[in-house]
């Protein structure tokens, strides 16, 4: 079987994108799991060229890999300076690595318009450069900066550039579409030309600025090139390089390679994750495989075709690449959207096809109104209880009032007053409390009326508080739905609230965020939904449960 080695550099080439500056612990933990994932070669940095990079090669000597090889990047030597005497080069070796990739020149037009030099000195330097890091023991992999743009202008320099690497020695060649220009059958077709006249095993690496950089990647390897050069979740310059996260899965689910083992391929999403939380970037949930609406179904017809098979409208089942089935619930939703969220989340009590189709109708009208319940499934299964009687509410509001003060405190700082006077069974409970604006107050109050009946209160953090005004066309007069994300330390939930007023809208996702946390842990009634946002059941799981309906 074929073996394709994964070689990446979000921690280099990623890292170039704007927005991420990794510290240099965030790059050893990223060590660690690429690493632990089973990636070959992990480029860390560029030594010598900030102390950051230069600490890490310090450090990464102290770590302990099971598999991968940490790569110093550098470039070739310069013109008229012997590779010995070169800083660049010698950083390369001070770095202290197994593996170094060296970067030059391929195209003619960046020779003489970026180096400044002669052809011929560019092919000396990069001679020079892989011979002298060969003799010092190192792994050599040369990247052949502009290659494909390169071959197409002058192929007879380019492939020059790269035998001159191949004969000094280089373990392997990157091709690399540096500008991230070419198309796929293009990549093919210089690819196997290439392998005509080279020798040394090829690889390649793909920048995205035309949207190919996955396939190109994909092409590549059914060409025969056997190392394949990208980033976690795309990281990288303009457009981003390949996506490893989709090379990986698709090495191994659509090309059957299996690089990895499977265990390994099922941290793909989580690692996907790690990776863009320290990079403090958004996850994307659209991207391939490990995004969060990569397995994501919305309309009925398609939810209907998945609950009887899930290979009606998925490519791969999700697990494979640890991500997870989700249905969602909308005005687009059939009966078999509101059965499965059933499902998925133990409500039983809307097994039945009248129950089903009662919560469907409350739903489609609840969401002309404003509401969506894609990313609010606690205010969901909230609506489904009360739809269907199933539940009594923890407690009821009787009177709020809201009092902000600017001159109190200056004319810089606002004081913000919540009062607040609860029903809670036979028990009224009136309070007040402060906070830093209007809902932070309200939590505040909310939770301090609570918390002595219901001690659980204290573990529900709210993470998250969005507004969106749904038509901006009334100005501020506009209705606003308010999306609020909690979590209590074992699971995290969303809930929902709509009005004309952000207020009452902010009320509305709070009282359902506090309910639906307290009514999880505490209600008998509710027992069965403990795990009600944890992971679904896979497909001969929920396809059973389906059968029985």
């Amino acid at each position: 079987m074929k073996s394709i080695q994964i070689y990446d550099t979000t921690l280099r080439d990623g890292a170039q994108r704007e927005g991420i500056s990794f510290s240099v612990g965030d790059k050893i933990e990223i060590v660690r799991l690429l690493d632990a994932l089973g990636v070959d070669y992990i480029e860390g940095g560029w030594p010598g060229s900030n102390p950051k990079d230069m600490e890490f090669f310090a450090r990464q000597q102290d770590l302990s890999l099971k598999h991968a090889k940490i790569t110093a990047f550098g470039s070739t030597r310069r013109a008229g300076v012997s590779a010995e005497s070169d800083g660049n080069v010698r950083a390369l070796l001070e770095a202290n690595t197994p593996a170094v990739a060296v970067v030059g020149k391929s195209w003619d037009f960046h020779v003489s318009h970026a180096l400044g030099t002669t052809l011929d000195e560019n092919i000396a330097m990069i001679a020079d450069t892989v011979s002298y890091l060969k003799s010092k023991g190192l792994e050599v992999i040369y990247d052949a900066e502009h290659f494909f743009d390169g071959y197409k202008y002058n192929p007879v320099y380019a492939l020059k550039t790269i035998q001159a690497a191949a004969e000094s020695g280089a373990d392997s060649i990157a091709l690399c579409d540096t500008n991230g220009g070419t198309m796929p059958l293009d990549v093919q077709r210089i690819v196997l030309e290439v392998k005509k006249e080279i020798a040394t095993p090829l690889g390649i690496h793909a920048h995205n600025d035309c949207g190919m950089a996955v396939a190109n990647s994909i092409i590549a390897v059914q060409s025969g090139v056997s190392q394949v050069q990208g980033t976690i979740n795309g990281y990288g310059e303009r457009c981003g390089n390949a996506d490893l996260c989709a090379i990986i899965a698709n090495i191994h689910l659509k090309l059957k390679f299996n690089k990895l083992k499977t265990e390994q391929l099922r941290e793909l999403t989580r690692i996907s994750k790690v990776v863009a939380e320290l990079a403090n970037m958004i996850p994307q949930d659209g991207q391939p495989y490990v995004g969060r609406n990569a397995f994501t179904h919305k309309g009925g017809i398609h939810v209907d075709a998945v609950v009887k098979h899930a290979s009606t409208y998925e490519h791969a089942p999700p697990e494979e690449v640890g991500n997870k089935r989700r249905i969602l619930v909308s005005e687009l939703s059939g009966k078999s959207n509101i059965l499965f969220k059933g499902l998925e989340n133990n409500l039983e009590s809307i097994k039945n096809y009248p129950e089903a189709i009662k919560v469907l109708n409350v739903l489609k009208k609840m969401e002309h109104a404003g509401y969506q319940f894609e990313g609010a499934e606690g205010s969901f299964e909230l609506l489904v209880w009360k739809t269907l009687q199933t539940y009594q509410p923890l407690f009821k509001l009787e009177a709020f009032r809201l009092i902000l003060d600017k001159e109190r405190r200056g004319s810089d700082v606002y004081h913000v007053e919540a009062t607040i006077k609860l029903r809670v069974g036979d028990r009224v409970v009136h309070t007040a409390a402060e906070g830093n604006g209007p809902v932070n107050a309200m939590d505040n109050a909310l939770r301090k009326a609570l918390e002595e009946i219901y001690p659980e209160i204290k573990a529900i953090k709210l993470v998250d508080y969005k507004v969106r005004v749904l038509d901006g066309k009334d100005g501020t007069g506009a209705v606003v739905r308010v999306l609020i994300t909690s979590q209590n330390g074992r699971k995290r939930w969303g809930t929902v609230g709509v009005s004309g007023n952000v207020i009452e809208a902010s009320w509305i996702a709070l009282v359902d965020s506090i309910e639906y946390g307290l009514l999880c842990d505490q209600s008998p009634a509710v027992e069965g939904i403990k795990n009600a946002i944890s992971e679904i059941a896979w497909e001969e799981e929920y396809i059973a449960k389906t059968n029985r309906l």
